[in-house]
């Protein structure tokens, strides 16, 4: 995957441990980070630098190039020392981040924790060449004007994680300590200024084709019946245009990425090394799949979005209450700021009382307070309670928003209370029971409830407060799984 073997070494978490077998490879940079972050008192964890602890969390996967990273990186990390910058990019291809992208985010805030300025790039000119990176064929181009609507979306996206980030998470745990800055770039800011024939003859006069070529997901490319295009084989040349630009402009020397991107940071690390002479580091963070093993995202067609619109506070905090055992502990060192001892503090108890779902409910809460704030948490459990637990209470607060959100495939019907009107009829003005006897039989028979309370009597009529909440809602549900809101007109 990558040409350089001294990168290979470099893996933080369970892979380096094969490294270590070999006799003349040197013991993997991570193996020492996480060492030392263990031989620390447990009070202390976290004191040997931003670097082995994030290792020891196993958000940073790969460190590299080795010998600078343990040489200058680890001190240059050290609590007390000027602050260094940190970047990473988003390529706007959709409208939205994804929970893929999360973890790069958090990589991005733990920087900022540790008092480092950090820039998010929204990739509003690399979007429209496509990153060939895991892919088998090339993306469809997308319009220049569609690219800059969804770099606006994203913006936008990255401006809330950061903001519940310092409102929610930060405040209370700083114990005195400064925040670093937080930039939101656009590389068409750019890249759209740079003369073809200037960037070829400087940037592109650096870059070597053997490297470039070398890279597996290239040469899969090249092989395939489909090729690959000159755009697609830019791409990694550009997003290294934008590391020697972040160096230049804003003397960032650490790029972070997923681990996929792990050539594309390896071109931005040439690049800037061999026109500034500085050294310049590589952080990749671990790719979120699913239990087959794919790729969560876009492409793969199961995004779990971090946009409301696209997937409701609910549904995220549903995707992370219903990872298994097996997963949720090391979720909890990725996705939240929970220290460490306070994650082993959770899952002994798990051990105690598994049915709970204790750490899975953590987990939870703590990615979508991060994501949609302290209301989109509230929003969350509200319609968790209406949904699973049948609760009254947790209707009647519920937004027209938030029925939406749950019932997204519900039929929806608003009707005028009549005198007298009883389920029967509300069942059949809804559309939601056939008529003549096999809809009577359908309710006589237990399978029609309204407000999560099973009626069974056709003639029971409607009573406000019962049947009809005080929002003017009704929730009727035939069956399992039918449900249909009904919103009541001038009651």
């Amino acid at each position: 995957k990558m040409a350089a073997p001294t990168v290979l070494r470099q893996r933080c978490g369970r892979a380096a441990g094969l490294w270590s077998g070999l006799r003349r490879v040197p013991q993997p940079l991570s193996l020492r980070l996480r060492r030392r972050a263990h031989e620390q008192p447990r009070r202390a964890r976290g004191a040997g630098g931003l670097l082995a602890a994030q290792c020891e969390r196993g958000l940073f996967q790969e460190v590299f190039p080795a010998q600078s990273a343990e040489e200058q990186l680890l001190e240059l990390l050290e609590p007390g020392r000027p602050p260094l910058t940190a970047y990473c990019g988003f390529d706007p291809t959709a409208d939205s981040l994804h929970v893929g992208h999360l973890l790069a985010v958090m990589g991005l805030l733990h920087f900022q924790r540790a008092g480092h300025t950090v820039i998010a790039v929204v990739g509003g000119a690399t979007a429209r060449l496509g990153d060939p990176s895991g892919r088998e064929r090339a993306r469809e181009p997308l319009p220049a004007e569609r690219v800059r609507a969804h770099a606006r979306t994203l913006r936008a996206g990255l401006e809330r994680l950061f903001e519940n980030h310092r409102e929610l998470f930060w405040a209370a745990a700083a114990g005195g300590r400064s925040l670093g800055r937080a930039v939101l770039l656009d590389n068409s800011c750019w890249l759209d200024r740079e003369p073809l024939l200037d960037f070829l003859g400087g940037a592109g006069g650096r870059l070597r084709m053997g490297t470039l070529l070398s890279r597996q997901s290239c040469q899969a490319r090249l092989r395939s019946p489909d090729g690959m295009s000159l755009a697609e084989f830019l791409y990694p040349a550009l997003q290294a245009y934008d590391f020697l630009h972040l160096h230049l402009h804003h003397g960032c020397r650490v790029q972070l990425g997923g681990a996929d991107q792990m050539g594309n940071i390896m071109s931005g690390y040439e690049l800037v090394t061999k026109m500034t002479g500085t050294d310049v580091f590589g952080i990749t963070v671990p790719l979120i799949t699913n239990t087959t093993g794919d790729k969560l995202g876009k492409t793969a067609g199961n995004a779990v979005w971090l946009n409301r619109d696209k997937t409701s506070p609910f549904e995220l905090y549903q995707f992370f209450v219903r990872q298994q055992d097996n997963i949720v502990e090391k979720y909890l060192k990725l996705f939240t700021f929970i220290p460490l001892e306070e994650i082993d503090h959770i899952m002994e108890m798990h051990a105690k009382e598994p049915e709970k779902w204790g750490p899975q409910k953590r987990l939870a809460a703590e990615v979508t307070k991060l994501v949609h704030g302290r209301e989109g948490l509230e929003s969350a459990k509200r319609c968790t309670k209406a949904l699973y637990h049948s609760s009254v209470e947790a209707l009647e607060a519920m937004s027209d928003q938030e029925l939406q959100e749950l019932f997204k495939q519900a039929p929806s019907a608003e009707l005028m209370l009549e005198p007298g009107m009883n389920v029967l009829d509300l069942c059949r003005k809804a559309n939601a029971i056939a008529d003549g006897p096999s809809g009577y039989q359908k309710i006589t028979r237990g399978g029609v409830s309204i407000n999560g309370i099973r009626v069974t009597d056709p003639e029971t009529v409607l009573i406000l407060g019962q049947h009809i909440l005080k929002n003017g809602v009704s929730l009727l549900r035939i069956g399992k799984k039918n449900y249909y809101i009904i919103r009541w007109l001038k009651l």
